[in-house]
């Protein structure tokens, strides 16, 4: 078998970094490489050509992911005609959504990987990555009468919540009780 092109190693690249972002925010990061490579249509082997360590990879994803969620605020911004209350709102209701709640892989890299990196099992360069990712989706969260900080905690942790009793009624209640004091903050 000849060898890959310049452009079609970085296709593929993109490619296994996409769907790591994907798998490890619904599996964590103790998805083997194997799986990794075969959900991307690829050989196991071909890891290795295209990355040094699965730490170097599980870093890749997680910045991936916490790029696609920047996008998403920049859009929302984009969309409210640069109302950040309104952009703020919908970003918050959508966060509680049963929708994302039940959509792990798609969903917010906060809330699917932080049990892993809580325990160090992403490595260095994804702690690093997540920390300033956390830190920039509270800035966008954040208003002249509230903290960030604090609306990320209640959405985040409702999140958790909601995906761990996920199947019984106190599931939506949960969302729903967060929605209600992130709604009542504001004034809405």
């Amino acid at each position: 078998m000849g060898r890959v092109s310049q452009a079609q190693a970085q296709e593929n690249r993109r490619r296994v970094v996409e769907t790591a972002s994907r798998l490890i925010r619904e599996q964590g990061t103790q998805v083997s490489v194997a799986d990794l490579m075969k959900a991307a249509g690829l050989t196991h082997g071909g890891f290795y050509k295209q990355f040094g360590s699965k730490e170097e990879l599980v870093g890749e994803a997680t910045a991936h992911a916490f790029a696609e969620l920047a996008r998403h605020h920049r859009d929302n911004l984009e969309r409210y005609a640069g109302r950040r209350e309104a952009a703020q709102s919908a970003a918050i209701d959508t966060y509680l959504s049963v929708e994302h709640r039940d959509s792990p892989a798609d969903g917010c890299p906060a809330a699917g990987l932080v049990a892993d990196v809580a325990r160090e099992g992403a490595g260095e360069e994804a702690r690093r990555v997540y920390t300033q990712g956390v830190g920039d989706f509270a800035d966008f969260l954040a208003t002249e009468d509230q903290d960030g900080i604090t609306r990320l905690c209640t959405m985040l942790g409702a999140l958790v919540l909601s995906r761990a009793t996920k199947g019984s009624p106190l599931s939506e209640e949960i969302l729903a009780a967060a929605r209600e004091v992130l709604a009542d903050e504001a004034g809405h």
